[in-house]
């Protein structure tokens, strides 16, 4: 479940595999281009655990995220709503 409450995005859900099932919350950077700060911060060190990817189509955007731990392994991630491509047809 995704909730816009006074400009903060809340998701709430099931753990989808074990490794997210864990006592912390997930921390969200919604960032306006997520494979420039991709690129960014694995210049600098941060081991993601996958490429930036589609989650979710949503009706006016794609919704992308890319998942990386941070130094107590503590699982965060970057997040992007890329606007979606309108086409003439």
């Amino acid at each position: 479940m995704l909730e816009k409450i006074g400009g903060v995005t809340l998701m709430l859900g099931i753990p989808e595999a074990p490794q997210f099932d864990h006592p912390s919350s997930i921390i969200y950077f919604d960032v306006e281009d997520i494979d420039a700060a991709y690129s960014s911060l694995t210049e600098r060190g941060v081991g993601f655990q996958g490429r930036p990817h589609l989650i979710a189509a949503m009706e006016q955007y794609d919704l992308w995220m890319a998942f990386f731990r941070d130094s107590e392994e503590n699982v965060l991630a970057l997040m992007s709503r890329k606007k979606k491509v309108m086409s003439d047809s």
